[in-house]
């Protein structure tokens, strides 16, 4: 048996997964997980903090480790191995958490980006959304600061909502502005934020219209765990009048399907060095 660690270097946190491996490199297995922020911190500091934290907890050492693997803006990590696309891995890591799934959204900080796949996680095609962060979790966070709310409240407030007041889905700027018109009219918390879900989930939705995806699709990234933009993202499609059909879905770990698409894809590599 030997292990691995995927190491995924995200905007404002970082994902470190623990996997193992029979020698021939088949029956992978998850063994842990740490998710760690970056907030002003050296981002450098937080990933050699979180690497030594998850061997520690189950008495390892670096020595145990056969191959460190890195995505993301894991080029900064000195002791990786190797490093692999973000697509590719989100794509190994969702097949993993869920054989079902031959597409996925990784909705992230600043970027969002769809792709669909084959049985083997291949990626076939993808699509990004523009450079604009009105879609993204940095977004969110944002505009959480100007209700004067905390993240974890966002979704469970969203769904709450009886008649959302839609913003600008164009430029971060923009909407922040409607944000503070509807805060001046007195809209109601949960109206804005079920807004804001569905101004988000338009602009996923047209990532997966242009693929022609159908069937389950698995959320990845930091807002996997929003399920009132999940909830947005389904109503919306359930609502598409050009034939859409598809069953958005979460997974508990899914914010970790970088890290972990990193740790297999390790895995791989280090039995065909071994060969």
């Amino acid at each position: 048996m030997f292990y691995t660690v995927g190491i995924d270097v995200g905007t404002s946190t970082i994902k470190t997964t623990l996997m193992s491996f029979d020698d021939d490199g088949a029956n992978e297995k998850l063994v842990g997980q740490v998710l760690s922020k970056i907030r002003k911190k050296d981002a450098k500091e937080v990933i050699q903090q979180a690497y030594g934290a998850l061997l520690a907890e189950h008495a390892l050492t670096p020595k145990d480790i056969a191959y460190v693997a890195t995505t993301g803006e894991g080029e900064m990590v000195d002791f990786r191995k190797g490093h692999f696309y973000s697509m590719t891995c989100h794509a190994r890591g969702a097949l993993f958490l869920n054989p079902d799934v031959r597409a996925v959204v990784d909705a992230g900080a600043l970027h969002c980006k769809a792709l669909i796949m084959d049985h083997r996680s291949k990626v076939l095609s993808y699509r990004m959304t523009s450079q604009c962060a009105s879609g993204s979790g940095q977004f969110l966070e944002n505009i959480s600061r100007y209700l004067g709310i905390g993240l974890e409240d966002i979704w469970p407030l969203s769904l709450k909502a009886d008649k959302p007041e839609i913003i600008s889905g164009i430029c971060a700027v923009l909407a922040e502005t409607d944000v503070i018109n509807m805060i001046s009219r007195g809209i109601t918390t949960s109206n804005i934020l079920k807004g804001i879900h569905i101004s988000m989930a338009r602009r996923l939705l047209n990532l997966i219209r242009m693929m022609d995806v159908n069937g389950k699709v698995l959320m990845t990234g930091g807002l996997a765990k929003d399920e009132g933009l999940i909830a947005a993202l389904q109503e919306l499609a359930d609502d598409d009048k050009k034939g859409l059909s598809i069953e958005v879905v979460s997974h508990a770990l899914s914010p970790f399907a970088g890290s972990i698409g990193a740790a297999i894809w390790a895995g791989y590599r280090e039995v065909r060095l071994a060969a």
